[in-house]
């Protein structure tokens, strides 16, 4: 990977505010650019940043997507930190059952199954390892039989 660093002002030539930033280069497979107004740190590490970044916006793609949040319920720092934990807690167990099954899962069938099933009866682990078996019969319970018409 190389990385190249270039100071310039932007948007002089059209009129615009004149501010000093930083135009980042970097060639690994394909070229990339990063612009920056930081001085303060390395090429390295803003690319750095910018790769850690892009991870934090991995993982709430993969929140959106696979858990169907599209908004915050509350607005609050407390409400906002309560739905992201909750929502890693469920990702993490979500990864766990994939990585627990013998079947080849990918996570957004696992969990579309899981929506399916969710209030039926049966064993976990075994129908992560065979999903598209016959469940075992279930028996009546006593209420269930006072509905019985036939």
């Amino acid at each position: 990977m190389s990385l190249g660093s270039m100071r310039h002002k932007t948007g002089t030539s059209q009129g615009g505010f004149g501010i000093d930033d930083r135009l980042l280069s970097c060639a690994r497979r394909s070229r990339k650019r990063l612009g920056t107004n930081h001085f303060g740190f390395g090429a390295s590490t803003i690319a750095a940043i910018y790769k850690d970044r892009w991870q934090v916006e991995l993982f709430f793609k993969a929140l959106k997507q696979n858990l169907k949040i599209k908004t915050f319920i509350g607005t609050s720092a407390n409400a906002v930190k309560t739905q992201v934990w909750t929502a890693l807690i469920a990702m993490l167990i979500l990864r766990y059952l994939q990585l627990k099954s013998k079947f080849a899962w990918s996570l957004s069938n696992l969990v579309a199954l899981l929506r399916m099933n969710l209030f039926t009866y049966r064993d976990l682990w075994a129908w992560l390892d065979e999903p598209f078996g016959t469940p075992p019969p279930s028996e009546a319970l006593p209420q269930q039989q006072l509905l019985a018409f036939a």
